[in-house]
This record gives structure tokens, sequence and C-alpha cells, in this order.
């Protein structure tokens, strides 16, 4: 990302930026799967003018078993004509659910400026191999200019007498939109979840925004290709329209599914109907429109006091306290929540602990950590660090690692504050893996239905692979609540490995790095809340309201001391 760059004299005048959309397909890759084709994912690297090191920028979504992915996800970039913006483009072929580059095996790379991309609209290159002349295949750049436009076109689309596609069975289907570019090509702008087993699909609605869909342009033509899903990534189409987005607000649409392959067929008439059920256009508000209207970002930092950590009093404890620096607990704590209490307007935390021995001798993983639990708020970070000290010298180590007290302790918040006059982030420190994990994984589940997130900061060397897989378990994972089966209605859920950031020089560096990567999620976690619930910010700023006035205060579980 982007790093602060030295100051120009205040008699500059500055140079305006430009947004640029960047489009990324590649054809023919490396095959690096035995039994099916590559999974490839794109990585885009940036060297910001005045670096020589390349930095990560983002990366596409996952298309599995294809050698010619369309990749759907864009990369916005700020284009500054007087610069010049080195970008790497890297292609692997994803391996695992772990965000290692290295763990994944390599499709190859490709090197360029925006300058050059920009200046030639689109460019087909071959991707490089390191250390070898191998044809790698060859990527295909876009790009555009992204007008100011924060529109997002709303509908819900269905299948009608689709055609039969599986010998098997009926077809599997699902749609892919396009855009049409100045030279008349195509660029996959979005695709559908797949409905298995129908001819008749009615797909989830969709949020498009309309600087993507057509940069503002209404009559843009549009291509929609409905195809058969097949394991194998050989999908097979169904049928296809065009369109725009002008005719898609139209009451009651629907467009007849056409296959050129039997087009020439005497008696063909189509091969099925696409027909939108309902479609709204809305305005797509961002993060800082709710913040700046007053809506209340609640922080609760969850604390490992299991005995893995190492007794607090040897200085190989993950818990050790000294007057010479922060142990990691702390480094995270800090990094943290120094960026997310500036949210916060009345700066009061609560700070649990899990896992200890409390002074009365029972075990609880869920208590708070100034052990008071008629008031359990801590003043700023400052007061939650120094909560954390104490209570370090008088709760015993001991075990084991439950998550789903605390993840339950702060839905219970988010349960009563549903309207979107607050959105609570649960920090959770810990040095081990999760021993109660279908416990946390209905947590999570639960919870991902409330305004709230969850972040988990690995501490120590532990074996963190199996949290890293957390977010599998969630996606494959059904709760019973109620009689009724429920799966993760959002990604609410991120990891980080502390050590990953420790090797980043100072400790100024570490907690920047570190701060940044545990909240990258948490704007797009809020938002996808608010749009799922149709929540606008509020029209006139909120009053500041301090938590501890809101719902009644959730006691532990445990018997209080």
């Amino acid at each position: 990302m982007a790093q602060i760059m030295p100051n120009f004299p205040l008699t500059q005048n500055a140079v305006p930026s430009t947004k640029v959309e960047i489009s990324v397909s590649c054809r023919k890759l490396l095959d690096k799967d035995i039994t099916s084709k590559s999974d490839p994912i794109c990585i885009l690297y940036i060297c910001e003018f005045g670096s020589t090191k390349f930095l990560e920028f983002g990366r596409t979504e996952e298309i599995k078993d294809t050698l010619n992915p369309d990749f759907v996800k864009k990369f916005i970039v700020e284009y500054h004509f007087e610069e010049q913006q080195k970008l790497r483009f890297l292609v692997i072929d994803s391996d695992s659910a772990t965000t290692n580059v290295n763990k994944h095996d390599y499709l190859g790379e490709y090197e360029c400026s925006l300058g050059e991309l920009v200046s030639q609209g689109a460019t087909t290159s071959p991707l490089r191999c390191k250390g070898s002349t191998q044809n790698c295949g060859s990527i295909i750049v876009r790009t555009e200019e992204v007008l100011a436009c924060n529109d997002v076109l709303v509908m819900k689309l269905c299948g009608i007498k689709l055609d039969k596609k599986d010998t098997f069975g009926k077809s599997d289907p699902f749609l892919v939109f396009y855009k049409c570019n100045e030279d008349q090509s195509f660029t996959a702008v979005h695709k559908s979840e797949v409905i298995k087993n129908t001819l008749n699909p009615s797909w989830r609605e969709m949020r498009i925004p309309v600087s993507s869909l057509c940069n503002g342009d209404v009559n843009r033509t549009l291509k929609v290709e409905c195809y058969d899903w097949d394991s194998d990534g050989s999908h097979d189409l169904i049928g296809m329209f065009t369109t725009n987005v002008q005719e898609l607000q139209q009451a009651n649409s629907s467009f007849e599914l056409k296959n050129p392959k039997k087009a020439d067929k005497k008696k063909y008439v189509n091969s099925g109907v696409v027909k939108v059920e309902h479609v709204r256009m809305v305005k797509d508000y961002g993060f800082l429109d709710y913040i700046q209207a007053g809506v209340q970002m609640n922080f609760t930092v969850a604390i490992d006091f299991t005995q893995s950590n190492g007794h607090p009093s040897d200085p190989r404890s993950l818990h050790y306290i000294n007057n010479v620096g922060l142990n990691q607990y702390a480094t995270a704590l800090q990094s943290v929540g120094n960026i997310i209490q500036d949210y916060d307007s009345d700066k009061m935390f609560p700070a649990l602990g899990f896992g200890g021995k409390l002074p009365d001798g029972s075990v609880s993983h869920e208590f708070f950590l100034n052990l008071n639990p008629g008031n359990p708020f801590c003043a700023g970070i400052g007061g939650v660090m120094h909560a954390y000290q104490s209570a370090i010298r008088s709760v015993a180590l001991w075990g084991p690692t439950n998550f789903a007290p605390v993840i339950n302790h702060v839905a219970r918040f988010a349960a009563a504050m549903r309207d979107g006059t607050n959105y609570f982030v649960l920090l959770i420190i810990t040095d081990g893996v999760i021993t109660d994990m279908p416990q946390t994984v209905q947590a999570v589940i639960e919870a991902s239905y409330l305004p709230m997130s969850i972040i988990i900061v690995g501490v120590g060397n532990a074996d963190f692979s199996a949290m890293e897989l957390l977010d599998d378990a969630l996606k494959g994972n059904e709760s019973a609540s109620e009689g009724q089966h429920r799966t993760a209605q959002r990604d609410i859920v991120q990891f980080v490995p502390l050590r990953d950031y420790l090797s980043l020089g100072d400790s100024h560096m570490v907690h920047a790095r570190l701060a940044k990567a545990v909240l990258a999620e948490v704007p797009d976690q809020f938002l996808g809340y608010m749009r799922r619930h149709n929540i606008e910010p509020p029209k006139q700023r909120l009053a500041p309201q301090s938590i501890s006035s809101g719902p009644p205060m959730p006691q532990p579980s445990v018997p209080q001391m």
C-alpha cells in the first residue's frame, strides 16, 4: 500500500490524481494440479514513488479448475501522471487457505508501469517464469478510468425453463455479467452463485456497483451469459443475451437466452428465459459516511490466560511483563487499540480474559480483566493495559482455550443494537489452537447476523494452521438454531499471526503494519452488515452514546468473586 512520502513545498500545486480500474485475465496457464486444472489467483504488487520495494496491493478471487481465468474482482488504483508507478502481477495456483504466497504454486509474473497500461488501454503480454524459459501463458490487462459514481444496482433474477445440460440431473446454472469495451471486447464484472440441479433457478439478490458495471453509462452494452457449472471447470454455455442498465431497470423485464450453437436449428426458440424479479438503484455509501454520521465503533478485547503462555515471571513467557518493552500481548493490544479508540466517543472499553483461574478458585472463560463485574469498563487503551497488567499478577494461567464464551458475550450486546447506530469489534489475542472449535463455529455463525466483527491475533510460535482453517469451517458448516439450519451470513473473522510482523524493524513499524493488517477488513465487514440490512447513514448526526447506558451488561456465566 501507499507509504508516507516527504512533504513537497507548500507553494507547489498538488497534481490531481484519477482512479483507474485494472481488469486481469490469463490464457494457457501452467497446469500445476495432477488430477484437475490450476486454481489461479492474481496478486498485484505496487512499487510506490520514491521506493524500491514492491508491496502487495490486492488480490483477485480464486477461480477453480481453469487455465484461462477471467477475474471478476478488479484493482482500483490511484493514477498519478507525474509519477512512475511500477506494477507487478503475480499469478499463483491456490493450494490452501493460507495467504502466504510461498505456500502456493508459482505460475508466472508480469511487470510494467501503470503509465504503460493506461496509454495502451489493453495489453496482452507473456507471463515470465523466474529462472526458466518455459512458456507460462499470457496475461491480459485492461485499464479504464473510473468516473465518479456511487450508485449500486440491486436486483434479483430468476431463470425459467433453462436447457438441461447434465446427463444424470438437470443443470447447475450461474450467471456472468460482462461490460462492453471500446474495442467491442467484453470484460467480466460480476458472477452469481451456482444453483444446483434446477432448470428454474432463483439467484440471490445481487449488488453491483454501477461504476464497475457500466462506469455510469446506463446505455452501455452488457452481455449476460448463463452457464451450467461443471466441477472440472469446463462449464457449458446454456445461453446469453445483451442488455444495458437502462433496460434492466424497466418493470418486469425478461430476456431470452440464446445459444449460438443452436441458432441455425429450425425449431429452436430459446434456451430459457431470465426474468428480473425486482430491481432498484441505491446509493453506495462508504464507511466514512456512517462514521461521520455518528455511528459508534465499540471495541472489546479478550486475552488468553491459558497455561501454554508460560508463567508470567519467566522471561520466556508471552505474558512476561518488564520495564524494558512490551510483550506480544501488549504489542497487539496497543497496536490495534490505538487506532480503533479514535472511533469510540467515550473511549470506555470492556476488557475480558478467558482460560484463567480466578482468585476465588473458579476457572473462567469469560471474566473481566479489572475483576470488577459491577463496572468492567477501562478508560482508554491505557486503562485496558493497566487492567491486563494487574490481572496477570492475580489470575492464575489455566485452560483450555475456549473462544465461544467471549464471542457470545459481545454478541449479546450486538443483538440488542441491530439498528445500525453501533458496530462491535472483538479482538481476541491468543497463543494457541481453539479447543472448542464446534462451539466457536456456531458462535461465529450466529454473530455473522449481527453488527459485529472478530479479529484473532495469534502470538508466539504455535502451529496456527487450524486457526487459518476457521474460515473454511464456517463456509462448510451449519448451525442448528430453533430447528433451522443456518450458515454464516457474512465473513466476519480475520486471523493475523503476530510473528509475521515482529521482524519488520523498529517497534513503530511493527505497530503500524500490524494495525493495518488487523483492521484492513473491518470497513468492508461493517458495510456488509449495513448493506445487507438496507441501513443508510443517519440523516442527522447521532449524539454520542456511552455503551454502558445501552443494553444491560451481560454478566459472565461463572460465579463472581
